[in-house]
């Protein structure tokens, strides 16, 4: 099939990265995991561990909930906005000062209200690291 006009060849006919017999073979090894939606490995020692008794949740969405507690001496507020700074921010961008940190979110394409809590910084002062930027905002740190 070739590309005309408004026709475009779907990926699968295009495809050469390998033969039409290993994506089928490639399929069926899926399938049962895509329609139970879990692992269907036979073998018990290729499953995934869980998770052990008395270890915390863990969870990647800090917006919602912070399972298993917050750093003593933080606010849940306070390690969200530590976690969207330290987001924008590499650890190539310290020592650095305010102006510059501010010049490294807008290089990294941050959002504009990082930008803005970042102009907050004082002028004159370096920053080592993520934990000095949130103090200097005003925000409560890890104790």
């Amino acid at each position: 099939m070739s590309e005309t006009g408004d026709q475009f060849a779907g990926t699968s006919q295009r495809s050469t990265k390998h033969s039409p017999r290993l994506d089928e073979e490639l399929q069926h090894e899926v399938e049962g995991m895509v329609r139970s939606g879990r692992s269907t490995h036979a073998q018990e020692w290729a499953e995934p561990e869980p998770v052990a008794e008395g270890d915390p949740d863990l969870d990647v969405s800090p917006a919602d909930t912070l399972v298993g507690g917050t750093p003593v001496g933080m606010d849940p507020d306070a390690v969200v906005v530590r976690a969207e700074l330290a987001r924008w921010l590499d650890r190539a961008d310290y020592p650095s000062t305010g102006p510059g940190l501010v010049e490294a979110a807008r290089d990294h394409q941050a959002p504009d209200a990082v930008v803005a809590e970042l102009e907050k910084l004082p002028d004159g002062e370096t920053y080592e690291r993520i934990g000095d930027v949130v103090r200097a905002l005003g925000h409560p740190t890890e104790t």
